[in-house]
């Protein structure tokens, strides 16, 4: 699969590129008996149904092209939404500040689910302001221990 996910973005770069827009995830999955290929698209303000119907468009044409999923499939392309996934360092980079969901390989202090402001990163580690009842603690996240992390909408 991971063949796949390298060889549709290596197709879906230039697309992007020449539209300004950003890539920010590929999924390619079985659900039930249909493979799915999912592809998420962002911009600065977000990204609309026309970008996105276009991106379809072009990446459709490419694949048909090139053929390289030897299954039939879905190709869907959206936005990745509000709590979309933090994966490459400039996700975390403009993270910073916002309120984070990140879920560990292994307990750290105890727990495997986080949720908090994410006030620094670095390529090794990132730190994560928590409030437990009325008490606000730092906690630091080792990299190498992050399962997935994403954004978090909060509610007040």
């Amino acid at each position: 699969m991971s063949k796949v996910i390298e060889v549709v973005e290596d197709i879906v770069s230039p697309i992007l590129d020449d539209l300004n827009l950003e890539l920010v995830d590929i999924e390619y999955v079985k659900e039930g008996k249909d493979w799915f290929l999912r592809v998420f698209i962002d911009k600065d303000g977000g990204v609309d149904i026309e970008e996105c119907g276009l991106v379809s468009e072009r990446l459709s044409e490419k694949l048909d092209e090139i053929d390289p999923i030897p299954y039939n499939y879905f190709l869907e392309v959206s936005s990745p939404g509000a709590e979309r996934p933090l994966k490459k360092e400039k996700d975390y980079e403009r993270a910073i500040g916002h309120n984070v969901f990140v879920k560990t390989y292994e307990p750290i202090d105890g727990e495997k689910t986080f949720e908090g402001k994410l006030i620094d990163y670095s390529s090794d580690k990132l730190s994560l302001e928590i409030t437990i009842k009325t008490r606000k603690k730092q906690v630091e996240i080792p990299k190498d221990k992050i399962a997935n992390a994403r954004l978090a909408v909060t509610f007040s």
